[in-house]
């Protein structure tokens, strides 16, 4: 299949069109920016839920649920679940794909891991890309699922339309949640495991916070408190979702938009310069020189960087 043939089959919504332009932009295959390119004045029409949260929290059991619901709705759901990966082959370990086996079967339903591997232009840039294939091949919600809470989370939750922050009582995800300044990107705030010991305390201590940090918009975010695994509060959710997607709808925020443009702009213009800077000659053979001298404690990664830079 050809790259037009290609670009043609994702906006028809086939699903294998769309993992194959999805993995093409993951392995940064030289078709991508060519791909990107048609398929990015496609997109803007899906709703993009980001959901973040401690390991742990039963990010996937929720996200589950909630792309039933939409299911049930006749919506067409894409899921990005972002895996941790193995340091050596890259791949990804938990592959999400098996935990959501009741909905990977669904032709409704696309999902799809991928690895934190260190590639050009790292995660969040490839995520955000596969993000905008699905929205340009007609899904009507794509969910964005990560690892945990660190920075490439918090960048990639920064790209979705509606950030909901999974919390779970008895974990100490009070004191989680502000070292990782996540108060700040929650749209909406989820307990799960509500059935737990403490979730009156962790409601108490998350409100307290909320309190203390004040918006832009306005937005006062919710607390909803779910038991994913038996399907309990998922309405409440996904009536959350959509009261502040409504709510973003009616104050437009460019600024927003602004700073989401700049930031992809950004992590494209990273990964071009790094691509050059690897594709002269001699470049790769340096770094590999210069990778064993480190490990063996001949010089040292800041003295390293400097000398490819000259």
């Amino acid at each position: 299949m050809n790259t037009s043939e290609l670009i043609k089959q994702v906006l028809s919504g086939n699903p294998r069109a769309v993992a194959r332009a999805i993995s093409k932009v993951e392995n940064a295959e030289p078709e991508a920016p060519q791909i990107m390119k048609a398929l990015f004045e496609n997109s803007g029409n899906a709703a993009v839920i980001g959901i973040t949260g401690s390991p742990g929290a039963g990010k996937s059991s929720l996200v589950d649920k909630l792309a039933l619901l939409y299911k049930e709705n006749n919506e067409k759901v894409g899921i990005i679940a972002v895996d941790p990966s193995s340091p050596f082959s890259g791949g990804a370990i938990l592959g999400d794909r098996i935990r959501m086996s009741t909905l990977g079967t669904d032709k409704n339903v696309f999902i799809r891991s991928m690895a934190t591997r260190g590639n050009l232009g790292g995660l969040a840039r490839a995520t955000i890309d596969a993000v905008t294939i699905l929205d340009a091949a007609g899904f009507h919600k794509v969910i964005v699922e990560t690892v945990g809470v660190g920075q490439d989370e918090v960048e990639i939750v920064k790209a979705a339309d509606v950030t909901v922050v999974v919390l779970v009582p008895g974990m100490g995800d009070d004191i989680q949640a502000i070292k990782a300044g996540i108060m700040e990107i929650g749209d909406i705030f989820v307990i799960n495991k509500a059935d737990r010991d403490g979730v009156l305390r962790t409601e108490r201590e998350l409100k307290m916070l909320l309190e203390l940090t004040s918006r832009n918009d306005g937005w006062s975010p919710p607390i909803i408190k779910t038991i994913a695994v038996e399907s309990k509060g998922i309405d409440e959710l996904a009536k959350a979702i959509d009261h502040y997607l409504q709510f973003q709808r009616s104050n437009e925020n460019l600024e927003r938009k602004r700073a989401i443009a700049k930031w992809r702009l950004l992590e494209l213009l990273r990964e071009r310069l790094l691509s050059d800077l690897l594709s002269k000659n001699g470049t790769s053979t340096k770094i590999e020189e210069l990778a064993s001298q480190i490990a063996e404690k001949k010089t040292n990664p800041y003295s390293a960087v400097e000398k490819i830079l000259q």
